[in-house]
Parts: C-alpha cells; sequence; structure tokens
C-alpha cells in the first residue's frame, strides 16, 4: 500500500505549523504574528511559455509582528528526489509573488531518503564570464 504523503504532510503542517515554524525557523517565527494566521486554497502555479501546470501545495497568509505587512509561506511536502526541485521552488515562489505582490517564504519538507543533498538555492550559469 502506497502512502499519500503528501495529504500526510499537508494535514500535519496544517495541524501544527506554529510548532513546526518554531522549532525549525526560530528566526522566521519570531517575526510571525501567529493570531493571523490563514491558510490559503491550494494555488494552480503555471509555466507562461510552456502551459505546464503544478500545484502549490501548502500556502499560508499571515502578518509581521513588528510592522504592516503580511507574508505568504509556502509550504511544499516532497517526497521523492528531483532534479529540478530547487528551479521548481523558485518558479513557484516568483509566480506567487507575481499574483499576490507579498513577500514570500519557500519552505521545502523533505522526506525521502535520498542521501545525496538537497540545494537550498538556485542560480543559473552564464556560459561567459
Amino acid at each position: 500500500m502506497e502512502i499519500d504523503h503528501d495529504r500526510l504532510f499537508k494535514t500535519l503542517l496544517r495541524t501544527f505549523f506554529k510548532e513546526f515554524i518554531e522549532l525549525f525557523f526560530p528566526e522566521v517565527a519570531e517575526a510571525l504574528d501567529f493570531e493571523h494566521v490563514v491558510f490559503l486554497s491550494e494555488e494552480v502555479v503555471t509555466d507562461l511559455t510552456g502551459g505546464k501546470k503544478g500545484r502549490v501545495d501548502l500556502l499560508v497568509e499571515t502578518r509581521l509582528r513588528e510592522e504592516e505587512a503580511v507574508i505568504l509561506v509556502h509550504l511544499e511536502p516532497q517526497s521523492y528526489r528531483e532534479e529540478e526541485f530547487a528551479e521548481r521552488m523558485f518558479i513557484y515562489a516568483s509566480r506567487l509573488y507575481e499574483k499576490h505582490r507579498k513577500p514570500i517564504v519557500p519552505i521545502a519538507v523533505f522526506s525521502h531518503r535520498s542521501k545525496a543533498a538537497e540545494p537550498d538555492s538556485f542560480r543559473w550559469k552564464l556560459p561567459f564570464k
């Protein structure tokens, strides 16, 4: 029987969002106002050039404690190794910003067994110096 990792992680992250952020991202937790957390409906992100669609797994809107600002926290459970994952996260963050015009905090939660290190950033190299 195959386990639906995405659904399980979404349920856990919705239920324990504050605790998850406090435990793994204390500097983010200090800035967030957890009294105003809203879980947004699943968003579809479209590749404008190729027409390919993807889904943002969990999107949370909340306020900052120290200033009048709203930010989005994008949580992406990932249960398998994906070569282009960092690029996909970059594209999702840029599309979310384009739509909402609010700062995005992208967070990936890896549950696969691969021992290879996952990238923590995305960049491209130009063929010249």
